[in-house]
């Protein structure tokens, strides 16, 4: 009975080193599905680029490559600006010029950074009270930004 068990053992033990030692393969070593998803990202942010360049037009898209981020107007106050950054990362917000505060919001799925600059575009003019109500802030300092305590959500 003892033995059984051992061998029970050291059988699951042997499976999970060899799943292990093939999980950057996928399931089993089949190297095709990874090769299949990272043709399938690279299609996807290549649509996602696409679409940015659609909505933005060719020289607000240019000015995004070549400075690496987009200034959206607050739609609500005059002297804010928005700074979204190329590729994922803190919308910087200044007011009158003088960094505010940084915010924060992500996708629960991975998505292309062409996404996530679309993202918060339309967010910020769409419904710019929701969505400093869901992004996370950052308080500027010295040394960076530093992170606010969320409040209580009504």
């Amino acid at each position: 009975m003892v033995l059984t068990v051992i061998a029970l053992e050291l059988f699951f033990v042997i499976a999970i080193v060899y799943l292990l030692s093939r999980a950057p393969y996928g399931p089993f070593g089949h190297r095709s599905a990874v090769v299949g998803r990272r043709s399938e990202w690279r299609e996807a942010q290549e649509r996602a680029d696409t679409l940015l360049q659609h909505v933005l037009g060719e020289e607000d898209y240019r000015l995004l490559d070549r400075r690496g981020y987009l200034d959206v107007p607050s739609p609500s106050r005059p002297r804010r600006l928005y700074r979204i950054p190329r590729h994922h990362g803190q919308v910087k917000v200044y007011e009158g010029g003088v960094p505010i505060m940084a915010l924060c919001v992500q996708s629960v799925e991975p998505i292309p950074d062409a996404d996530a600059v679309l993202m918060h575009k339309l967010m910020i003019e769409g419904n710019e009270a929701e969505y400093l109500k869901t992004a996370n802030r950052f308080e500027p300092t010295l040394y960076g930004f530093i992170a606010i305590r969320p409040r209580g959500r009504a």
